[in-house]
């Protein structure tokens, strides 16, 4: 196959920048997940202690401790990646955001 030439210019200052601000609000809200996450899940108003009984809490804490940091660097990898960008920010946030629901959902089980 042969090279047409065409190559990818380089990202200005302010895209940068732009792209600096995705990744930091991706390891905000990979922070944000993992912390409230699992405290967000065994929550209970009408629990004598105020924390729910759950059979999957082992499977709670591994995709807290394990999942959702690996899916927070993968993002920001990806958002840095010369290919990368918004594309991988928006996609890392939907997992984010599937993730805290998979915890919520666990602490309800």
């Amino acid at each position: 196959m042969a090279d047409t030439g065409t190559t990818r210019p380089r990202r200005t200052p302010s895209e940068w920048a732009a792209l600096s601000v995705l990744a930091i609000l991706v390891l905000i809200t990979g922070g944000i997940v993992a912390t409230l996450g699992p405290l967000l899940a065994v929550a209970c108003d009408t629990c004598p202690d105020g924390v729910r009984a759950t059979d999957s809490a082992d499977t709670l804490v591994l995709v807290a401790r394990t999942g959702v940091p690996l899916v927070t660097a993968a993002t920001v990898a990806g958002i840095l990646h010369p290919r990368g960008g918004a594309k991988a920010a928006g996609t890392g946030l939907g997992v984010l955001a599937v993730l805290m629901v998979t915890l919520l959902v666990l602490g309800r089980t």
